[in-house]
């Protein structure tokens, strides 16, 4: 038995990887061991990593697999991608709320959970059925009756890595792994140009997909263009299966348009655009990340390389946004959430 235990999961590629997956598959672990290290000076008494390809357990499984063999009197667990950003105070928090009694958790986002701490870790032994992470500050509160806090308020904590877009936002940092060759040159150009928009008084910025209502404040505050944002299902990895399935109102006009028509329905709202397309994929096919396409065509599409998207819908999707008028950026959530700050403010990182 340990006091204070940290579970960091790392998935690996499910398949044979191209070059992009495996840049993100090796930043991820660089992550995570920077996480095991660092978690380890903030306090913790073991920290490990737990790397393998996807095999059809839920997390909430593994999770459970990991309680009855080390039997940790508290327990934070994240992803390998999960926080870049955090400080030694960030891991200092999470460590002190894993080692208080009673029945205490802190999430970093607890609707959309990256990382948790949980006190009195024995409890999860019934959390066997959770799917992912993302729910489990709900089933704390809702099921095991803990007493649930996030650190919301941080916007770094929830910066996560979910794919190659993202470390373009982050930089390059001395512990991660380089980007192959030219890979980023489409998208750099992209965010470049949006940039130069949001300087721009006169200009307009669309921004569509799961936006907070804290970034859309700092749009406010830090840009000069307006903003146009349509913002829409926030939440929805976490949602109860007995909820209506996603919907997208921009995916509603692509199933009318196609989605060759990206651009030229952006192109008509402002001057330039980022959209989070899990949103769209979600509405396309289904809530369940299992029935998309696969992470080498979205990882692909992040970058605006259609050449090498296997899936034609998706394949059309990102053509229509690097060909298009004005300049368009795709990504995940932390595009258009706390990435919006690595992307468009001072001292850009990416750049």
């Amino acid at each position: 038995m340990v006091a204070i235990a940290v579970l960091i999961l790392h998935p690996t590629p499910a398949g044979r990887a191209g070059e992009i997956e495996a840049w993100v598959a090796d930043a991820r672990a660089a992550i995570g061991e920077r996480h095991r290290v660092r978690f380890l000076e903030a306090g913790a008494d073991e920290a490990t990593v737990v790397a393998g390809r996807p095999d059809g357990r839920s997390f909430g499984a593994r999770l459970c697999e990991y309680v009855a063999a080390r039997r940790p009197g508290g327990l934070i667990v994240l992803g390998s991608g999960a926080i870049p950003l955090a400080t030694a105070a960030d891991r200092r928090a999470f460590v002190e709320t894993a080692a208080s009694p009673g029945r205490r958790a802190l999430a970093n986002n607890r609707f959309s959970a990256d990382v948790v701490a949980v006190s009195s870790a024995g409890d999860l032994m019934d959390a066997a059925d959770l799917a992912t992470d993302n729910a489990l500050p709900r089933w704390l509160a809702e099921v095991a009756g803990y007493e649930v806090s996030d650190l919301v308020q941080r916007w770094r904590l929830g910066f996560d890595i979910d794919g190659p877009l993202d470390l373009a936002l982050l930089g390059g940092r001395a512990w991660l792994p380089r980007a192959p060759a030219g890979i980023l040159d489409a998208v750099a150009e992209r965010l470049a140009a949006v940039g130069s928009v949001v300087r721009d008084a006169r200009a307009e910025l669309v921004v569509a997909g799961r936006l907070s209502a804290a970034g859309l404040a700092w749009l406010e505050r830090a840009t000069a263009s307006r903003t146009r944002a349509l913002i829409e299902e926030r939440g929805f990895r976490t949602r109860p299966a007995s909820q209506r399935p996603v919907r997208s109102s921009l995916g509603l006009v692509l199933d009318r348009d196609g989605p060759g028509a990206l651009g030229a329905i952006l192109a008509q709202l402002g001057d330039a655009a980022l959209v989070d397309t899990r949103v769209l994929l979600a509405h396309r096919f289904g809530g369940d990340e299992r029935g998309w396409p696969g992470a080498g065509d979205r990882f692909a599409s992040d970058l605006l390389l259609a050449d090498r998207i296997g899936d034609p819908w998706l394949r059309a999707l990102t053509a229509a946004a690097r060909d298009a008028a004005i300049p368009i950026v795709l990504g995940g959530h932390s595009l258009v959430g706390p990435g919006l700050r690595l992307a468009l403010g001072k001292g850009r990182p990416w750049t």
